[in-house]
């Protein structure tokens, strides 16, 4: 086996993405064959020693894909001294995925948890602009301007301005509606704040689709593993109209 860069290593073997490989090995927490490793220094699995926090890495490991659907009031985390539920409380062996796409508690829907540390650096990276679709019910009724300015994006409560989005009214509810919106980024309640600048209230958040990977039939707090062409799909997305 030829010798690699050890971020490669550590993603393969299920230690993050290679972006998140990187930060541990300028920690410091890597070592091989006994001396810390560098940044940039390459290795070879089953030739040298090479550990994370004095625990030793091992080649790459199966590749997992799970698709769940999380329920409103569970946490997007695998740990901390949060007593609400997580989503990994109903998934066995799910304590080393990771977890691509987090919801906020009060939101719910599609989530994908996996090992796969190329992938998740792939659909999380905001270079590869992947699509995010959520179906969204807003308190009352959108004005043609409320949408305009969310199409085009605002600048949020921390200076970011909002990419352009595609939204677009699915269907009347009472006096709100439900919208349909798709994003190519996902920052931390992004969804619920521009909608609150925009003065409506968001009342109702799912998530169904990730790039080409959709919710689909998945019940409430219900996971299954992938299906070979889903994730051929989503290593290789299609582009998606």
């Amino acid at each position: 086996m030829a010798s690699e860069r050890l971020q490669k290593i550590l993603a393969k073997a299920g230690h993050g993405s290679r972006r998140s490989a990187e930060k541990l090995i300028e920690a410091g927490r890597v070592r091989v064959n006994g001396k810390v490793a560098q940044l940039g220094q390459k290795a070879e699995v089953g030739v040298d020693e090479i550990r994370l926090d004095h625990e030793l890495v091992h080649g790459a490991l199966a590749k997992v894909y799970i698709a769940t659907n999380k329920r409103r009031g569970v946490l997007s985390s695998t740990g901390g001294n949060d007593q609400r539920p997580k989503i990994t409380d109903r998934i066995p062996n799910s304590d080393n995925l990771h977890i691509v796409g987090r919801l906020d508690a009060d939101s719910e829907g599609l989530m994908l948890l996996t090992n796969d540390g190329e992938l998740t650096n792939q659909l999380t990276h905001p270079r590869y602009s992947h699509e995010k679709e959520y179906r969204v019910l807003v308190s009352k009724s959108p004005k043609d301007e409320q949408l305009a300015s969310w199409r085009r994006g605002i600048v949020l409560e921390d200076g970011h301005q909002s990419r352009p989005a595609k939204v677009s009214i699915s269907r009347p509810n009472g006096k709100g509606a439900w919208l349909k919106v798709v994003m190519m980024e996902g920052r931390k309640r992004q969804i619920r704040e521009v909608a609150q600048k925009l003065g409506l209230h968001v009342v109702k958040l799912i998530r169904v689709r990730i790039s080409s990977l959709e919710l689909g039939t998945l019940k409430s707090g219900a996971w299954r593993f992938l299906e070979d062409e889903e994730i051929s799909a989503l290593k290789s997305p299609r582009k998606i109209a």
